[in-house]
């Protein structure tokens, strides 16, 4: 299979700092530099099952492929990843590959993935995995081997820029940045155009978020976008996929 990214990248190319995270209700991440949490302040780990693997078909899409490229906007805590790592394992059959790249700008510190997560015991083989091979600066791209069957690749930097240069061949994407209205960046015509193009046909997209700008970028990408009930009382979320 086809690297999704080249491990080479200009070096003068380095992430911005993380912004200071405020910690509310014990072990809650908040962004100060966009003014929301990082999850659900409900359950994140449920909202991740609700939206991003159920409204990409998942796990029943992994089933029979041997290997299956998901992307994110917004790896965050790795709170996701985690939970679709731990997805994956259960189902995972020997030779396969699930390859999950992500797009962050603001990569945090072990310390503060290791915090974030700890609140969930149903991911703690996961976070501490994660915790352990994550790198005290991470910049350009991350790129960690977790076990046999799963790789993580972080890549640093404006989100537009790393999808940019990513080859093709997306299965599902999470879309899951900050909330449109605080980053309206996260979700352009631009970089909502530029998915679609990296999408294999057949592939899918599912978000937490229902703004109606984001809906129409979505659509005007191509996508066939559809609405669903959204998580712990949330009107709508919005998942979608690339026609054959």
């Amino acid at each position: 299979m086809t690297d999704p990214v080249s491990d080479r990248t200009d070096q003068s190319e380095t992430s911005a700092a993380s912004p200071e995270l405020e910690w509310r209700d014990g072990d809650m991440p908040y962004s100060t530099a966009f003014g929301d949490h990082f999850y659900c302040q409900t359950d994140g780990r449920l909202e991740c099952g609700h939206v991003f693997l159920a409204g990409n078909g998942l796990p029943e899409r992994w089933r029979g492929r041997q290997n299956f490229l998901i992307g994110e906007l917004g790896f965050g805590t790795g709170l996701n990843f985690c939970e679709t790592w731990r997805q994956w394992r259960q189902l995972a059959v020997p030779g396969s590959q699930l390859h999950f790249m992500s797009f962050e700008l603001y990569p945090m510190r072990a310390e503060e993935i290791d915090r974030a997560l700890s609140h969930w015991p149903e991911i703690d083989s996961e976070r501490r995995a994660l915790a352990a091979a994550w790198p005290d600066n991470p910049q350009d791209v991350v790129s960690l081997q977790l076990d046999a069957n799963t790789r993580l690749s972080v890549v640093c930097g404006p989100a537009l820029e790393g999808v940019n240069r990513a080859a093709p061949g997306f299965d599902a994407w999470y879309l899951d940045g900050f909330a449109p209205s605080r980053n309206a960046d996260m979700w352009s015509p631009e970089l909502m155009q530029t998915l679609y193009g990296k999408t294999v046909p057949g592939g899918t997209f599912a978000t937490y978020a229902a703004a109606g700008f984001v809906r129409r970028n979505l659509q005007a990408a191509g996508f066939a976008v559809e609405r669903r009930k959204g998580f712990a009382g949330k009107r709508e979320m919005l998942c979608g996929i690339k026609s054959a």
